[in-house]
C-alpha cells in the first residue's frame, strides 16, 4: 500500500494524469439561479449561460467519505485550494477529523495549474514508498517554491467575485488592455498589463526564464479557461528553451467552479524548479 492522495476539484489535473497517479479528486459545487449543482455535472459553456453564479467547496461529510475511501495503513494526504479562496481547506479538516485512521490536511496556498504540481509531487512522493510525513514533506517543497501566472480576457469575473477593485476592471475595459495577475500568498496579484495577448504570453514566459534554477528538474503546467491553443503554444514555447525534457510538463483546463471566477479566455503558466 502507499499513503493515497485525494484533491478537490479547484485542482486543473487532467483525468489521465487523475487516473494514472490514483488520486482522488473531491468535487467542488456550483448555484445557479438557487439550484446547487456539482462542478462536474455541467459543462463550461452552461455555466456561463448564467449571469450570477456561486461557488462552494465540498462538504465535511464528502470529505470524510473519500477519506474512508482511500484509508490505507499509510495513510491519507489530502491537498486543497488555498483556505483564503475557499472553506475547503475547513471542511476537509472538519472531515479528516471524523474519520478513524491518519490523515494530514495540508492548504497548497494556491489553485489550478500550481494545486495540480503540487497534487503531482505528493502522489510521486506516495508511488516512491514514502511515508506520510515524507509525502507531506514533498507536497511543502513544492507549494514553497511554485509559481502562477496568467492572462485574462478581462478583469469582470474577478472584480464581480471580489478579487480585484471595480476600477481595475474598468481600466481595463476602458484601455482594452490584455490584464495579466501572479497567484501567490493565498490570493491574485494584478501585475502590469499587457497591451497584447502575444506581449502577455512572452511576458509569463520571461517570468518562468528568469525564475531558472540552475541543475533543477522543471515542473510546468499550462493553464486555460476555454483558451486550449493559448496554452498549447505557451508550453511549446516553455519546452522549447530547456536543455532537458520538463520532468513534469501538461496542458490543465480550469473547471467550472474557476472558470465562474476568472471567466473564459484566460491562459496562464504554473511552474517550480525541483533542485
Amino acid at each position: 500500500m502507499t499513503v493515497s492522495i485525494i484533491t478537490d476539484s479547484a485542482a486543473a489535473l487532467p483525468a489521465e494524469l487523475v487516473e494514472r497517479h490514483g488520486i482522488t479528486v473531491v468535487p467542488m459545487w456550483l448555484t445557479l439561479a438557487g439550484d446547487n449543482v456539482r462542478d462536474d455535472k455541467l459543462s463550461i459553456d452552461e455555466v456561463l449561460r448564467y449571469d450570477e453564479v456561486s461557488t462552494s467547496g465540498p462538504s465535511p461529510g464528502e470529505f470524510a467519505d473519500a477519506i474512508s475511501s482511500r484509508m490505507s495503513d499509510d495513510g491519507v494526504l489530502v491537498l486543497t485550494i488555498a483556505a483564503t479562496m475557499s472553506s475547503t481547506f475547513g471542511a476537509a479538516q472538519t472531515g479528516a477529523a471524523s474519520v478513524d485512521g491518519t490523515v494530514a490536511v495540508l492548504d497548497t496556498s494556491t489553485a489550478a495549474g500550481a494545486q495540480a504540481l503540487v497534487v503531482l509531487a505528493a502522489a510521486r512522493a506516495a508511488e516512491q514508498g514514502g511515508s506520510l510525513p515524507q509525502v507531506e514533506a514533498a507536497a511543502a517543497k513544492a507549494i514553497d517554491g511554485v509559481r502562477l501566472v496568467a492572462m485574462v480576457s478581462d478583469l469582470d469575473h474577478l472584480v464581480r467575485s471580489g478579487r480585484v477593485p471595480e476600477i481595475a476592471g474598468w481600466a481595463g475595459r476602458r484601455l482594452g488592455i490584455r490584464p495579466l495577475f501572479e497567484f501567490r500568498d493565498g490570493k491574485p496579484h494584478r501585475l502590469r498589463p499587457a497591451f497584447s495577448v502575444d506581449a502577455a504570453k512572452d511576458r509569463m514566459v520571461a517570468m518562468l526564464r528568469r525564475s531558472r534554477v540552475g541543475g533543477a528538474r522543471l515542473h510546468v503546467a499550462a493553464l486555460h479557461a476555454q483558451a486550449p491553443e493559448e496554452a498549447r503554444e505557451l508550453l511549446s514555447r516553455v519546452e522549447a528553451e530547456q536543455d532537458q525534457t520538463p520532468a513534469t510538463s501538461f496542458v490543465g483546463q480550469f473547471g467550472t467552479v474557476m472558470i465562474a471566477h476568472t471567466g473564459p479566455g484566460l491562459a496562464g503558466l504554473a511552474w517550480w524548479w525541483e533542485s
